[in-house]
Parts: structure tokens; C-alpha cells; sequence
């Protein structure tokens, strides 16, 4: 079980996909005090994983506090980040402080379109360098890619860097309308474009020892499975079931695109919140409607819950049509 803290809205850059809308540190973020009690009630409530988040992360002063507290409660802190602000003092001070793993953005090899995405001169040069820091500090690093129309070709070509400049993993994020990304929702791949690149991902896999993993593409378990490619992951969509996101306000959600408000860790213990909210019952029950609900991968593939959502209007148990596969007499079949 893992969750993803957004530790604080405060951030370098203004990209146009923000799921958050980061930029200005917000009123009202969690102190490093309501972070730590937050902490315990993750621990309490069975998670074993901790992403901090952004925003940037690397902007929350007490960052470093934290991620050696969460450490010291027993769980695995990571990190999630641009990487433009990690200096071999900040990579040497990541390490020290426990965390066990750094995600790091990059979203094309081409410094123009990286630096316009992301919105901020030298970003892809600063976010490399911070890898080779992140590697001089013995800190293992993985880069995160959001795919769009504009680089969907540049894939295979990132991998190959991720390899090249020794990371562990390159994880794809299929963009979901939210946040800033509704305003670019065109640039998101279409159906067909969006299962092909899925398995042109699952095959470049096989040429590569790192991990190459779907984000927000839980269809990648099926094609996975016909080409006889081995994988660590059993469930697709994970909102929900075995994985949340807080809000730098303390506002729980069941993943960073279901923008579903569940109740707010100052005012409920986060422990309550997982247990008994009647929407995080809902999305367990895996009761998904239309195709999903009677799919053989129904319950390790389970659709993108937020994609349903966005495109049903308001539902987040949904079909998710952006799934190409006819189960046995579904309504496409």
C-alpha cells in the first residue's frame, strides 16, 4: 500500500499539465507537526510506502525532518520531484535523511519542448544533473515521463537514457484531464494511439533490464499478459483500494485525478478516512459498470477509475472507454 502526499503547492515551474495547479505555497499547508501525526495514522492504517510530493518537495524546509521521521516509523520514503533543485548537497542530504528513492520528470530529450512544458529555462538540463547527483550520492532514482500527443515518439529514445544515465525504472503517466491538464486535454492520446503506445511500451520492456511501467494505464496488466511479459504489478488502477493522495492542505482523495474529496486529515484522523469513507468502500467493491464490471481483468485491471470519471460526467465507477478489449458478452463483443 503506498500514498502520495502533495507535501506542499509550492513550485519552480508552471506546467501545463499540474494536476495540482502548483506555483504558490498555499494557507494552510500541514506544519512539519500535523505531518508527523499523519504519518502515524499512515502507519496505523496499514500503508508501508510514502511519496512526498509537489508541487516541489524539494521547496518544504522541513522535507528532510520528515522523510527521517516517516523512516524511523517504518516506512519506505520516496521522493517525487523536477529535479532541477537537487544539488550533491541536497542529493547527500536525501540519502542521510532516509529517503530510499527519487522520481524524477523528464518529458522529452529535446531541450525546447521539455523546458516549454515544463515552463521554466534549463529544466532539462538542471533535472539531468540532478540525476548524476542523485547517482554521486548512491541515492537510486527512477525518471517519470507524462505522454502526450507532441512526444508520444520520444519514448523508447527516454528509456534508453533512463538506462544510460542509471536509473532504476521509467514510469509513463497517461495524462487524465485535471487540475491544469483539462486545458490541454486534446494533446492526451486518443483510444487507438493510447493501446498501441501501451504496447509499444510493454514491448520495448523486453529489450531492457530496467522497469518500464504504465501510469494511469491499467489496461498495461492485459497487454502484459498476452506478450508473455513478466511484471511485479497485480492490480491496474490502484484509487482507492491500495493507494491515496493528501492534498498540502490535508485533503484526502482516492488518487491525484479522481478529484473526489473524502474529508481532511486535520479534522479526521487519516486512519478513519481510509477505513469507513463510503467512497473508498465503493471503488473496493470493484462493482464497475458496463464492460469493466463483467471483464476477466475486472479485478487486475479494473479501468482507470479517474478516466471514467472525467468522460461518464461524474462517475467514477464507469466503463472507462478508453479500453479497446471485448470481454466475453460485453457490449462490445
Amino acid at each position: 500500500m503506498l500514498v502520495s502526499w502533495n507535501s506542499t503547492n509550492q513550485c519552480n515551474m508552471f506546467c501545463d499539465h499540474c494536476y495540482r495547479d502548483a506555483g504558490e505555497r498555499l494557507n494552510e499547508e500541514l506544519t512539519t507537526e500535523q505531518g508527523k501525526k499523519l504519518i502515524r495514522e499512515l502507519v496505523k492504517a496499514g500503508f508501508k510506502i510514502m511519496i512526498f510530493s509537489g508541487g516541489e518537495s524539494i521547496m518544504r524546509p522541513d522535507i528532510y525532518e520528515l522523510g527521517r521521521y516517516a523512516t524511523e516509523q517504518g516506512l519506505r520514503a520516496v521522493l517525487g520531484t523536477n529535479g532541477t533543485l537537487i544539488t550533491p548537497e541536497v542529493a547527500f542530504k536525501l540519502k542521510e535523511a532516509g529517503f530510499m528513492a527519487v522520481g524524477v520528470s523528464i518529458d522529452s530529450l529535446s531541450d525546447e519542448k521539455n523546458d516549454q512544458f515544463r515552463k521554466l529555462d534549463h529544466a532539462l538540463q538542471l533535472a539531468i544533473q540532478g540525476m548524476k547527483n542523485l547517482r554521486q550520492a548512491g541515492l537510486p532514482f527512477q525518471i517519470h515521463t507524462t505522454v502526450m500527443d507532441w512526444n508520444v515518439n520520444e519514448l523508447e529514445a527516454i528509456t534508453d537514457f533512463a538506462v544510460e544515465i542509471g536509473a532504476m525504472a521509467h514510469h509513463v503517466f497517461f495524462l487524465v484531464p485535471t487540475g491544469r491538464g483539462a486545458n490541454i486535454e486534446e494533446e492526451a492520446l486518443r483510444v487507438v494511439e493510447y493501446e498501441k503506445t501501451i504496447a509499444r511500451l510493454m514491448e520495448k520492456q523486453k529489450d531492457v533490464a530496467i522497469e518500464i511501467k504504465p501510469t494511469c494505464a491499467p489496461q498495461f496488466i492485459r497487454v502484459a499478459d498476452k506478450k508473455g511479459i513478466p511484471i511485479r504489478f497485480s492490480k491496474g488502477c490502484l484509487a482507492g483500494i491500495s493507494y491515496c493522495i493528501i492534498s498540502p492542505r490535508g485533503d484526502v482523495q482516492p488518487c491525484a485525478y479522481l478529484d473526489i474529496p473524502l474529508g481532511n486529515v486535520k479534522e479526521t484522523p487519516f486512519d478513519e478516512i481510509w477505513q469507513s469513507n463510503p467512497v473508498l468502500n465503493k471503488l473496493r467493491t470493484m462493482e464497475y459498470e458496463g464492460d469493466c464490471g463483467i471483464c476477466d481483468y475486472r479485478e487486475r485491471c479494473g479501468g482507470c477509475r479517474a478516466r471514467a470519471y472525467y468522460y461518464s460526467g461524474g462517475n467514477f465507477m464507469a466503463n472507462d472507454d478508453w479500453c479497446l478489449y471485448k470481454p466475453k458478452g460485453g457490449s462490445h463483443g
